[in-house]
């Protein structure tokens, strides 16, 4: 568990661009298979996260077509809110960072750390935006 203190400045770079924390299973679950696009972030302390995953998915909601609803979960700090998004997120392994887009509560795109690692911004942003120009 990260101090809240070390933390509020990475939850609070998403919240500002709109992405809702959300700290409870019961409420990814209702968030993630409402009717629409969900894009869930799972935040993280790491540098990738910094450098590449919360900008990329700022950058994307500048795309015409983009989610109509945005949330995010912490890995390392919101235990059971990560590991409900994650159960949605089978048959991809555990990552964080990461992104997932769903549609109705069915997932249709997966971006993992390995695809966030080493990748600029742009690129990660890009993939997002191709995904919500097919999906949203």
């Amino acid at each position: 568990m990260y101090p809240a203190e070390l933390i509020k400045p990475m939850r609070d770079d998403l919240a500002s661009a709109g992405f809702q924390e959300l700290f409870t299973a019961e409420a990814v679950e209702q968030a993630i298979n409402q009717e629409g696009t969900t894009l869930v972030v799972v935040n993280s302390v790491c540098g990738c996260a910094a450098a590449n995953a919360r900008p990329a998915a700022k950058m994307s909601l500048r795309n015409q077509k983009r989610p109509d609803h945005l949330i995010t979960v912490f890995a390392g700090v919101d235990t059971e809110a990560v590991d409900a998004a994650r159960n949605l997120m089978v048959p991809f392994p555990p990552s964080s960072p990461s992104m997932a887009l769903f549609r109705n509560g069915e997932l249709v795109h997966m971006i993992e750390r390995h695809h966030i690692e080493g990748r600029p911004a742009e690129m990660i942003a890009e993939n997002l935006t191709e995904a919500y120009d097919e999906f949203c």
